[in-house]
């Protein structure tokens, strides 16, 4: 989407982000070649990067993000909660410095108590983050916790922290222009998450005391303050069932869910990014909020299988629109979600009078939502939207949703949901004689697109042009890798293998580590379906793989 909406985009070359977005010489190349004059970081890749900010400076452009200094203070989440320590932000328990191996994460649960959180400390958005709850498994997902981090972050260093059970993620928007102003847009929650990865995020946070509320705001400037900030940023918390905050991190960047504060506020975000990088003043103290909004991720993955990423080719895709619904996008019909990067295509965001207003018009809204080609997460969404854990019938009633929710509480149902729409096929298409087919070229690095009759491209279109491949109609994919009672391990999903835990002639139980898969930059172990001797292994670091491929045979 973001090529096909550019007056000029250049190609990056590779197919992966260590090759592509997180190159920052190809990305300054680009700048220099473009006429740039300033870059925008968006969200993800180098957004948080201090060194690439800094490069951006020194080559004579404008960085329309926070100073580099503060990114890499409040980047590194070891030093962010010394920031928010000597600003008087509450704090849990965790380790001063980044830890230097499994060793250190063990005596620092024998000290604090299980579970614990293994973090990335230069990461964000779930990855390189996670949650040992016994001794046995530290040291994998240590080393998961490292290779997660690596890929997504190009850091690998980690540190601890106590692990609070069943908190709500609240947040705060922040703005911080050069004059020393610095005000909170709007507060937000972002409870509903699945591998500490937010799906549906809500402004202003509900179900918040005054106190909770006037505390979240003063800790939030006064870290900003602390670590000298410029730009948009968001101040992340944890709040517990006995209502105690307990600073997260601070995300150096604008977040996915910013929508949410832009409609309850007013302001447009991206617009105050790029007036504070211009020197302006913000001209503000203080920001009113009206209304509540919801947001939720549109990612392509298969909640029946436990959210495992579903990459493919969209075939049909039918938005929503009506009152207090916005859509942001990455994709078109007839495009293909590739595997490497984000799961997340689009953004619907519902905005109402009140929350119960809002979730009457998300319900509206995402039963009009169309999506045929690949499995998404709507069915969760309308799902959840009429629990009474998010949704209670009475509105005055606090919602019970928490980070773990989902694992928790809502596993079971999982399994329920069925696809919003199947799996598209040839047949399910007609030929237009007079259609038109768009294709892109690529002249010296620079990608161009023409519309061509379909003939002429070479190509066969099916209803609006679009590209009319044959796709075979797929079973809903689970996590068990197996059919009963078979002897061969296949892999859930298509990734590459970073992991390898077997050897040809290893003795496994059933649920044993056989290979780590990685996909859509997240990490997802597969376990071994039975007990036996490990025959027939195919599986090496770095291969490919498609849903389906056999990894090896269980026999025995």
């Amino acid at each position: 989407m973001h090529v096909r909406l550019a007056d000029e985009a250049y190609s990056l070359g590779g197919a992966r982000a260590a090759d592509t977005y997180l190159d920052s010489a190809k990305l300054l190349d680009v700048a220099r070649r473009a006429g740039a004059d300033a870059v925008h970081p968006g969200y993800g890749f180098l957004s948080e990067n201090a060194a690439f900010a800094q490069a951006v400076i020194d080559a004579g452009l404008v960085w329309i993000g926070p100073p580099p200094a503060a990114i890499e203070s409040l980047g590194d989440k070891v030093s962010a909660r010394h920031i928010a320590q000597r600003a008087g932000a509450p704090l849990v328990a965790g380790t001063p410095d980044p830890v230097s191996g499994p060793a250190e994460v063990h005596a620092f649960a024998a000290e604090h108590g299980l579970p614990v959180a293994i973090k990335a400390a230069f990461g964000g958005g779930g990855r390189g983050l996670k949650v040992a709850r016994t001794d046995d498994e530290i040291d994998e997902l240590f080393e998961s916790a490292v290779r997660e981090a690596v890929a997504a972050f190009g850091r690998g260093e980690c540190f601890v922290e106590r692990y609070l059970d069943r908190p709500r993620h609240v947040e705060t928007q922040c703005l911080a222009d050069q004059h020393g102003t610095v005000v909170v847009v709007s507060t937000r929650d972002c409870s509903l998450q699945r591998r500490h990865q937010k799906l549906v995020e809500e402004a202003p946070a509900p179900f918040v005391t005054a106190e909770q509320h006037d505390e979240l705001v003063r800790a939030s400037i006064a870290i900003m303050r602390e670590a000298g900030y410029v730009g948009a940023g968001t101040c992340e918390f944890l709040l517990a069932a006995d209502g105690t905050i307990s600073f997260l991190e601070v995300n150096t960047r604008l977040q996915v869910e910013h929508p949410v504060s832009e409609e309850v506020s007013g302001i447009d975000l991206v617009r105050e990014q790029l007036r504070v990088a211009a020197g302006e003043p913000l001209g503000y103290d203080s920001v009113p909020t009206r209304g509540h909004s919801i947001e939720f991720r549109l990612n392509g993955e298969d909640p029946a299988a436990g959210f495992l990423p579903a990459p493919g080719r969209i075939s049909t895709l039918r938005f929503p629109s009506g009152p207090g619904v916005r859509v942001d996008s990455g994709v078109v019909e007839g495009d293909t979600v590739s595997g490497a990067f984000d799961s997340m295509i689009a953004k619907l965001i519902v905005t109402g009078a009140d929350r119960r207003q809002a979730i009457e018009r998300a319900r509206r809204a995402l039963s009009e939502l169309e999506v045929v080609g690949i499995p998404t997460v709507v069915p969760f969404h309308r799902a959840v939207l009429h629990t009474e854990e998010f949704a209670p019938a009475d509105p005055a009633q606090p919602f019970t949703v928490h980070t773990r929710w989902i694992e928790t509480e809502f596993a079971d149902r999982l399994a329920t949901l069925v696809p919003a729409a199947p799996r598209a096929t040839a047949d399910d298409e007609d030929d237009e004689p007079d259609a038109l087919e768009r294709v892109v070229v690529e002249v010296g690095g620079k990608r161009l697109e023409v519309v061509l009759p379909a003939a002429l491209a070479g190509g066969r279109t099916g209803p609006r042009g679009r590209a009319a491949l044959p796709t075979a109609r797929r079973p809903v994919r689970r996590a068990a890798a197996a059919k009963p009672g078979g002897t061969t391990l296949t892999s859930p999903m298509q990734g590459t293998i970073v992991k390898v835990a077997v050897a040809e002639g290893s003795q496994v139980a059933e649920g044993d580590l056989v290979v780590v898969l990685e996909a859509m930059k997240m990490e997802q172990p597969l376990l071994a379906h039975r007990a036996g001797t490990v025959t027939a292994l195919s599986a090496g670091v770095g291969s490919s793989v498609s849903a389906g491929t056999a990894i090896c045979e269980i026999v025995g």
